[in-house]
């Protein structure tokens, strides 16, 4: 099969299309003909240098995918040759085949093309367990979503309007700001133009965002404190604006608050088939019915996979950016 390799670490130049052997199965895998895959900041972590995959991962990026199964492991039930699919994986997504563990497996929901549905396992995975599971978003609460224009926070406005929250967003102004209204969101803020604790504020009256979803780690730490409401549960899951920053405990004292940090690439398989039982129990109903819907900025086909990187890196897209095989 053909994969992209990563031979040194590098600029989007670095991605290389090249032939490699084909993917073993594993007890209780199966392996996807890879349709579609999508890129995510991951990926671009991981060509830089910075983020090696898990210990027996695949060495190719790609942390998402959609396809067909044409085959299955030892073990295997509940799947059949031939189902559309789209997969959690912990690597190995730029490439025409993919061994996957069966229970990071979804049935692509119905009135979803190949290509969308490799947008959502990465997002609805992330979203649900740490908006959902971990910092249990109730109705009538207000989440705040930091990078609200990006695959995770485009799937996580939907998700919490659908369960009769309110959202609070920040992006870069205009064009982004517009499609996160459009998705549902209440409240939008432009960060290079206002600061996202005076405006989250004085949408709840003074009393702050009940959840925060975080991706830029140091850089907010503290204004996410700030912004958080009594009882308020704060879930970081980026570090785009680093890993170290002094944490106040007395106001999280004060505020009876919660600051937790998760990651879902390296969790162990148990975890992960858990995560995406919840996914397919809670999330995929939303996405059949219409309610939610994947968000893709633009398709490019998977050789072409470093102007992808290069769109990523530049943030000019809202949703996600899919690779087509």
């Amino acid at each position: 099969m053909y994969a992209i390799t990563i031979p040194e670490p590098g600029g989007p130049e670095a991605l290389v299309w090249t032939e490699v052997p084909d993917p073993e199965l594993g007890e209780g895998e199966v392996l996807v003909d890879v349709a579609a895959s999508a890129v995510n900041r991951a990926d671009v972590l991981q060509r830089q240098g910075y983020y090696d995959p898990p210990p027996g991962a695949s060495p190719y990026p790609g942390l998402e995918c959609a396809g067909r199964i044409s085959a299955l492991g030892p073990g295997v039930s509940g799947w059949s040759v031939g189902d559309e699919v789209c997969a959690l994986l912990a690597g190995g997504g730029y490439a025409q085949k993919v061994a996957v563990p069966a229970g990071q497996l979804l049935p692509v929901p119905k009135g979803v093309d190949l290509a969308h549905a490799a947008a959502l396992p990465e997002v609805a995975a992330t979203v649900w367990s740490n908006v959902f599971m971990v910092a249990h978003l109730r109705p009538g609460e207000t989440l705040l979503v930091h990078g609200g224009a990006s695959g995770i926070g485009t799937m996580a406005i939907q998700l919490a309007k659908a369960v009769g929250a309110r959202v609070a967003v920040t992006a870069s102004g205009g064009r982004k700001l517009d499609h996160c209204a459009e998705l549902g969101a209440d409240v939008l803020i432009d960060y290079r133009e206002q600061d996202f604790v005076v405006e989250v504020r004085k949408a709840t009256d003074g009393a702050g965002a009940d959840v925060i979803l975080d991706i830029m780690g140091a850089k907010y730490l503290s204004r996410n404190v700030d912004a958080l409401a009594v009882n308020g549960r704060l879930a970081i899951i980026g570090l785009q604006g680093g890993a170290k920053a002094e944490l106040d405990l007395g106001k999280l004292l004060a505020k009876r608050a919660a600051v937790m940090a998760t990651t879902l690439r390296a969790r162990p398989l148990a975890e992960k088939a858990s995560i995406i039982a919840a996914v397919r129990e809670h999330v995929w109903p939303l996405i059949e019915s219409g309610r939610v819907k994947p968000v893709v900025d633009r398709t490019i086909a998977m050789r072409e996979v470093a102007e992808a990187h290069r769109v990523v890196e530049a943030s000019e897209h809202v949703g996600k950016v899919v690779l087509v095989a």
